[in-house]
């Protein structure tokens, strides 16, 4: 028997939703691995991060799930290949600000849409900004490093030209008029902190969890953080917003995303798992113990996606006022 056309989208729409499709969803993972990619070499946060999820996430789906790290490109080159894999639920990715907001913000042109070659299932942690300086530094308040900068040249590092450190360097040059807040770039955080150490520059933004150990125990000295209300754990620390910088209040977040058109009842699944694997005790007391927040209600799905498109909104706004871009 022919069929017309119509019949024939019919019959494809009948299958698209047929229990043994449904079933094949459900039934997700059926294989091993799972991979979980991570953009940034072995030993950073996101990894940290990657490798604190995965046995929880393979004891939840019941198959293993191994880390994977794809690192170059400041996460763009793992982040690309991500995006380029099929949606079937067996390649996720650990996703981070610094790639889908401050690379967006500052690059002339990326390598992907950071939403819709997307998947977006929900954010599991955010790390502040800190603006540190050694333990002898002339400048012991953020008052007086921007006004100092007021007249004479500051040097503040970052772990490179568009990331979340140089637009908040950029943000605190513009908002405390220090015209003479000059940013030096390095190939990442361990050489600037080098510098920072060894007296060639004043200042360097960082994320505070990979500094805490340092800051309690004195071999930094940290002018502000980036957060709301001040962090529990280094209380003496004041925020940029009670020091009249309210703009500088941002994280670096880290989420989990895999390919666009991930099936409904795989992105449902581990949405779900999430906030589960969040209040885990040994993940938990692990994230506070890195200053490494996690939100008290989980950021997931379209709120997930709802608070990506406002970063990039307003970093892209702060990248044109800043006058910073990558152009590649």
């Amino acid at each position: 028997m022919k069929l017309n056309r119509r019949q024939l989208l019919a019959a494809g729409a009948a299958a698209a939703v047929s229990p043994a499709w449904v079933h094949a969803q459900s039934a997700w993972p059926s294989r091993a691995p799972v991979k979980l990619y991570c953009q940034f070499p072995p030993g950073g946060l996101v990894d940290t991060v990657a490798r604190m999820m995965a046995p929880h996430l393979s004891q939840a789906l019941g198959q293993s799930v191994v880390v994977d790290n794809k690192a170059g490109a400041g996460g763009l080159i793992g982040t690309e290949y991500v995006s380029r894999q099929p949606a079937d639920g067996y390649c996720l990715l650990v996703s981070h600000a610094s790639v889908h907001i401050y690379a967006t913000a500052t690059r002339s042109k990326m390598p992907f849409d950071p939403i819709t070659d997307f998947t977006h299932m929900g954010m599991l942690v955010e790390a502040p900004m800190v603006l540190l300086v050694r333990p002898q530094s002339e400048y012991t308040t953020l008052a007086q490093y921007v006004t100092a900068a007021k007249s004479k040249p500051v040097r503040y590092g970052t772990s490179g030209i568009g990331s979340a450190n140089h637009l908040f360097g950029e943000l605190l040059k513009i908002e405390g008029s220090a015209p003479n807040h000059d940013h030096v770039p390095y190939q990442g955080s361990a050489p600037a902190m080098q510098d920072l150490l060894g007296g060639s520059i004043d200042g360097l933004f960082d994320p505070v969890t990979t500094n805490v150990a340092q800051l309690k125990g004195g071999t930094l000295r940290a002018l502000a953080v980036s957060t709301q209300s001040r962090l529990p754990a280094l209380p003496n620390i004041p925020t940029f917003a009670e020091l009249g910088y309210p703009s500088l209040t941002g994280s670096q977040w880290l989420g989990l995303s895999a390919p666009k058109g991930l099936p409904a009842p795989v992105a449902q699944k581990l949405t779900a798992l999430i906030p589960e694997i969040l209040a885990k005790p040994d993940v938990a007391s692990r994230l506070e113990e890195l200053q490494t927040l996690p939100r008290k209600t989980p950021v997931v799905g379209d709120e997930f996606v709802g608070v990506i498109k406002s970063q990039i909104t307003t970093w892209t706004a702060v990248a044109k006022r800043a006058k910073v871009e990558v152009v590649v």
